[in-house]
């Protein structure tokens, strides 16, 4: 028994990673893996013979996350405003539960461009790029031949062009690039900030028509230097508003939490060489809740509207 419940440990990495790289949701990603490792569990109560249960866990989440992902899409379909992915913590502190085998191909931007591709495509080229599975092995997964899994592969390869390679950088220039970048936003230095910025930076909000976020992307270092400066200043007027560095998804990231430690948003940064590719801002509760307790972001923004800096009425 004991042994079952280490496999199950040692299985739930990989059953998580790829259910949340299929999906983009850690409440969605930790239902299937549960149903995974329980089918695995039921398998072995049975004394079926299991010759590699990662190869099985595999076959079992990824099955079972291109049906949801199917219903996913119409939902997404019908989201209010800009839609991304839950934010998942993945530095040292992160949950034991949501810990994953690899960070690479978790960045928002990443995550952003697998929408492009049908379900069987997204778990074929996950599976083969991500989790290092040979064509023969993708193909026993979908249940398909091995040249129809390497043509997946490779319409994927195509429909993603040369994006999923763009946003990478060596630690190092991406730490000092985050350090620059909310530093010049503690400063209230605009053009400072703007400088970070590559010119085709773009800023997502997702609020999922729960809390207000904004309708829509911005785009240019100009425009989104002025939004991030505006939010900058919001969260000066809330008194005990702290900033707390964080790895999320895989990247630089910062946890907003009010004075009572209550998660307010969570903010992912996607850099791209010395400049700053995309910042994407989670403020919908639901994609939050995971974290810990949640504060109401439009009562925080209230908040910050009603006072300024020195605390009197705007």
């Amino acid at each position: 028994m004991a042994a079952e419940r280490e496999l199950l440990e040692e299985l739930r990495p990989v059953a998580f990673g790829i259910a949340y790289r299929m999906l983009g949701s850690v409440a969605s990603a930790e239902d299937l893996t549960q149903e995974a490792l329980l089918r695995v569990h039921e398998a072995l109560a049975r004394g079926e013979r299991i010759a590699s249960p990662r190869a099985y866990v595999s076959t079992v989440v990824t099955r079972l996350a291109i049906d949801e992902l199917r219903s996913a899409r119409a939902q997404r379909e019908r989201y209010v405003g800009e839609w991304l992915p839950e934010p998942l913590l993945t530095g040292e502190d992160a949950d034991p539960v949501h810990r994953v085998e690899t960070t690479e191909s978790l960045s928002f931007a990443f995550m952003l461009l697998l929408e492009r591709l049908t379900s069987q495509q997204r778990a074929a080229f996950l599976l083969r790029e991500a989790f290092g599975y040979s064509h023969r092995e993708v193909a026993a997964v979908l249940e398909t031949s091995e040249d129809n899994a390497r043509q997946l592969v490779a319409r994927a390869r195509r429909h993603l062009g040369e994006d999923h390679a763009r946003f990478a950088a060596p630690p190092e220039r991406r730490d000092e690039l985050v350090r620059r970048f909310f530093a010049a936003a503690e400063d209230g230095d605009t053009a400072a900030l703007e400088a970070l910025l590559s010119e085709d930076v773009v800023l997502r909000g997702d609020g999922g028509g729960k809390v207000p976020a904004l309708a829509r992307a911005t785009r240019g270092a100009a425009r989104v230097a002025r939004t991030l400066m505006a939010w900058s200043k919001v969260r000066l007027r809330v008194a005990g508003t702290t900033l707390r560095p964080a790895e999320v998804n895989g990247g630089p990231g910062v946890v907003v939490e009010d004075g009572a430690g209550r998660v307010v948003s969570v903010l992912a940064l996607v850099p791209d060489g010395d400049r700053v590719a995309a910042v994407c801002s989670v403020v919908n509760p639901d994609k939050l809740r995971h974290l810990g307790e949640v504060h109401d972001f439009g009562a925080w923004l209230q908040a910050g509207l009603q006072k300024n800096v020195h605390g009197r009425p705007l």
